[in-house]
């Protein structure tokens, strides 16, 4: 494969290493390939092969998983992709998390169909095991394997919808516990994974939390989150040396007026902590409800102190004073309030 190639591409032997032998006609003219070798190249018992169209494989025999996924990526890519560009479409879907190593997904070779994202004015139709999805926001892409690929929130969004697509959610096929090992996998941390936010904020954008089995395990995740991250502030409790504050009391007025419910609450100064408010409330009715509580301590003299998850675990010893300082202000004219532990 020796063809005279333009010095400002790499060359063809070198964009094959590159692309695992999945190359595109654009990229071919580019080297200086011309139609009419890539044709003879491509006849019954020759070197080469189509696998999509404009898309060719640079040997004989089946295309391995990779190649099948280099070959979805570039058809939806049209020109083909040079180094160092990942715009103009990504792979997203049960796909893009078999290449991230889910191990709670199928694993390559079981995936039948690619899901690629391509921007909503692109003109492509479906082809072969490749599957075009639109969307009017900004394609995001991460590098896996050479591979661009949606972020893993945006994966596992369109995986969920994938499920409801294809009716499993409705056949049984899909068992909760696998839906609730990939929601889990995605935030268990690390680089190639997401942050809950991410998450909740992707399934919410897809549509997906008015599906009540994604609702129960998006439930369940975000439970599970807020009573590790309640533990490590009961931790810091400790290593600060304050006394032991209520956990989920209800507050009220003394004519029994409901105040709220804060995630922990110290009633002898008047303070209490809000964990992730915003992420225990998925839906706009919740996130009101829970903002009128807030708003109701504040009005009646509460110091509330408000703390995400991201900054106990990054910055313990900050969130440790924050609180600490809160405890030794405590609350300013605090309106007498029944307290009742649930």
């Amino acid at each position: 494969m020796s063809y005279q190639t333009p010095p400002s591409h790499p060359s063809l032997e070198e964009l094959a290493r590159r692309q695992q032998n999945v190359i595109t006609a654009s990229q071919l003219r580019a080297r200086g390939v011309p139609t009419r070798l890539v044709s003879e190249h491509c006849r019954r018992g020759g070197p080469w092969q189509r696998v999509l169209p404009r898309v060719y494989l640079l040997q004989d025999g089946d295309p391995t998983p990779e190649q099948r996924m280099w070959a979805a990526l570039l058809y939806a890519a049209q020109n083909g992709r040079e180094e160092g560009r990942r715009e103009g479409a990504v792979i997203t879907g049960a796909a893009a998390l078999a290449l991230y190593g889910f191990a709670s997904a199928p694993r390559l070779p079981a995936v039948t169909e690619v899901n690629v994202l391509v921007p909503r004015q692109r003109r492509l139709r479906d082809v072969g095991e490749v599957r075009i999805r639109r969307t009017e926001r900004e394609l995001e892409a991460r590098s896996v394997h050479g591979l661009a690929c949606a972020p893993v929130s945006r994966a596992v969004a369109d995986t969920v919808r994938e499920w409801i697509d294809e009716g499993v959610f409705d056949s049984g096929e899909l068992r909760p516990e696998l839906l609730r090992a990939v929601l889990r996998e995605a935030v268990s941390g690390g680089e190639s994974r997401c942050t809950l936010r991410e998450l909740v904020a992707e399934l919410r954008e897809a549509g997906l939390l008015a599906e009540p089995r994604v609702r129960a395990a998006l439930d369940e995740l975000l439970a599970a989150e807020r009573e590790s991250v309640l533990d490590r502030i009961g931790e810091l409790v400790d290593e600060w040396l304050l006394p032991v504050p209520l956990t989920g009391p209800e507050l009220r007025m003394r004519g029994g007026t409901y105040v709220a419910v804060p995630d922990l609450y110290w009633p002898a100064v008047g303070v209490a902590v809000e964990l992730d408010s915003e992420l225990r409330c998925v839906s706009e009715g919740e996130a009101a409800w829970v903002r009128g509580g807030q708003h109701r301590m504040e009005y009646l003299g509460v110091r509330v102190v408000y703390v995400s998850g991201e900054r106990v675990a990054g910055e313990p010893d900050a969130v440790g004073s924050e609180l600490r300082e809160a405890f030794v202000a405590g609350g300013a004219d605090v309106v007498e309030l029944v307290v009742t532990e649930r």
